[in-house]
């Protein structure tokens, strides 16, 4: 039969010895396993790096937030105070904004 050792691997039993051996006593369930495996492995390491790159996009984007309103107060204190006048609080809150 053509199929007779599909699932069997042909392994070293010895000097001079080679023979055929069906994964364990596992059969065909041995190469399913295996792939289930290394797809498994496959999914655990991209959750991963996309679990990291989550926390590093979260991490920048709340400090360029942070960044951006502190900005605007100091903009918006120096408005209060009269340091600067209206068409220069405008430009500048509009260019922070833009950024």
């Amino acid at each position: 039969m053509m199929f007779e050792n599909f699932g069997n691997y042909l392994v070293h039993m010895g000097e001079f010895e080679w023979g055929w051996h069906d994964m364990m006593g596992f059969g065909y369930f041995g190469i399913v396993g295996a792939i289930f495996m290394l797809l498994f492995w496959v999914a655990i390491i991209v959750a991963v790096v996309w679990f990291i790159k989550w926390i590093i996009e979260q991490s920048s984007s709340g400090a360029t937030k942070t960044s951006k309103n502190r900005a605007l107060e100091i903009l918006d204190e120096k408005y209060a105070r009269g340091e600067i006048d209206d068409e220069e609080y405008e430009r500048r809150k509009r260019k922070l904004l833009e950024s």
